[in-house]
């Protein structure tokens, strides 16, 4: 059968993802694979007949691999491209019906986010999903890793033999039509000293996010700067060439003006106020382009202890995927996340209020340096980088490595050491039947909040 393969990576073969599909090609040689280079060939594909030809031959094939690195919670910005592209130029029909799979390659930060972006996009697109297979980055040395690749392999091949249904898992999102008009501003905030910044990719000015904008900008007694991404100096997205991983020096550094925004607006900002308009199931592919070129800075955080809040125009409310990529972009930045608005109250009276309330929280929480308690999203994306960069990516990350080490990022618990001890002797005595007994029935719950009673009480 024809497999056309969706090639993620903007280094085209020369990818890790490429060798995971050189090795089911190798196991399946009975099939027919054609390899497209989609994210490294964009620029021909947006400008050239090279989109119909690709068209042309998904039309022709069995199936649809889509094989990428996950960048940033997502695929990179040049795949969000080509996503987009299905759409402006009315190509959605060469893919309806077709069986497809998903296959990644990263270190499982935040893969599962990318993997739901993109089976929702299959969904719709009417594609029936076979599954997705998230391997990491070093999997394919591992020989029971490598028969979990031939068992996905080879059932994806089946259930298009089968002609196997999928169910859908994500609905059609909807987007009711309301034009939010902003009322006369209640107040004027003294930012105090705190610089405040707007970043935006809104190109019409009637539009509810360009008047959200407005509105916020008003509320401010101190002018506000708002930067707008079509203008910047941008060349391209992250070429995933880790020259930034010796000294965070990107290969991009003198030849456009991203850099330079980035450290001196970017980093010189108290208050960052997102904005942006749903596209697909994520923003726009700018948008993308802008966090995957943020990662000149590699694994550190480079936004630490500044507060960030979203202006989304679209249905966020049906995308909790979206939601939760930048409450763990926020978290692992270790900054704060203020609060999202968007037009979906459908009463501009409510969207002014809420704009009012995230200017006023966003000003309260930089003057008493707030930041939130990281959940899930932070603590375990931090252990991960953590991990990685004390072993397999220590080289070529070494800026990380450096920085880790000096900021005490490495905080393995087994260099507890009275912890250590304690777990020790505890773990001796309740081999002990009575001693066991009588912990567990009777001193487990009261003992466990003695510590915190004494810490109150002090206090």
């Amino acid at each position: 059968m024809k497999i056309i393969v969706l090639n993620g990576s903007p280094k085209g073969p020369a990818s890790v993802t490429m060798q995971y599909v050189d090795f089911m090609r190798k196991k399946n040689s009975q099939h027919d694979f054609e390899i497209i280079h989609i994210a490294q060939q964009i620029r021909q594909i947006e400008t050239s007949e090279r989109f119909n030809e690709i068209i042309a031959a998904i039309k022709g094939a069995d199936g649809i691999l889509w094989a990428f690195p996950v960048y940033i919670c997502l695929v990179h910005a040049h795949y969000k491209r080509f996503i987009e592209l299905i759409t402006e130029r009315v190509a959605e029909s060469a893919f309806q019906g077709k069986h497809t799979a998903l296959l990644t390659t990263s270190i499982h930060f935040h893969d599962h986010t990318a993997h739901n972006y993109l089976h929702g996009i299959c969904d719709d697109l009417d594609m029936k999903v076979y599954g997705s297979f998230s391997a990491g980055m070093h999997d394919l040395f591992n020989e029971q890793e490598r028969k979990k690749l031939v068992q996905f392999s080879k059932g994806f091949f089946d259930a298009i033999d089968r002609d196997a249904p999928s169910s859908k898992v994500y609905a059609p999102l909807i987007s009711p039509a309301f034009e939010y008009h902003p009322g006369a501003n209640s107040a004027v905030l003294d930012s105090k000293g705190h610089k405040v910044l707007i970043v935006t990719d809104v190109e019409n000015k009637q539009t509810n996010l360009s008047r959200m904008i407005e509105r916020v900008s008003a509320l401010f007694k101190e002018q506000v700067e708002v930067i707008n991404l079509h203008h910047i100096d941008i060349k391209g997205s992250c070429l995933g060439c880790i020259r930034c991983g010796y000294d965070n020096t990107c290969c991009y550094q003198g030849k456009d003006g991203f850099i330079d925004f980035y450290n001196n607006k970017i980093k010189a900002a108290d208050v960052l106020i997102f904005a942006g308009a749903v596209h697909d199931r994520y923003l726009s592919s700018l948008w993308k382009t802008f966090f995957d070129r943020a990662f000149f800075n590699t694994h550190i955080p480079s936004l630490a202890g500044k507060q960030i809040a979203f202006l989304i125009s679209g249905p966020l409310r049906q995308l909790p995927n979206l939601r939760q990529i930048m409450e763990a972009y926020t978290q692992w930045q270790q900054a704060n996340l203020v609060d999202f608005v968007t037009d979906e109250a459908y009463d501009s009276l409510a969207i002014d209020q809420l704009l009012d309330e995230l200017a006023q929280r966003s000003l309260d929480d930089a003057k008493c340096q707030y930041i939130k308690p990281a959940t899930f999203l932070g603590v375990g994306g931090r252990k991960i980088f953590r991990d990685e960069i004390w072993g397999k990516i220590r080289f070529p990350f070494a800026t990380d490595h450096r920085f880790y080490k000096q900021s005490g990022f490495y905080d393995f618990p087994q260099q507890d050491y009275a912890t250590r001890v304690r777990n020790l002797f505890l773990s001796s005595m309740i081999k002990i039947p009575v001693i066991r007994k009588k912990i567990y029935n009777k001193m487990m719950i009261t003992k466990m909040i003695e510590p915190y009673q004494r810490l109150i009480a002090k206090l």
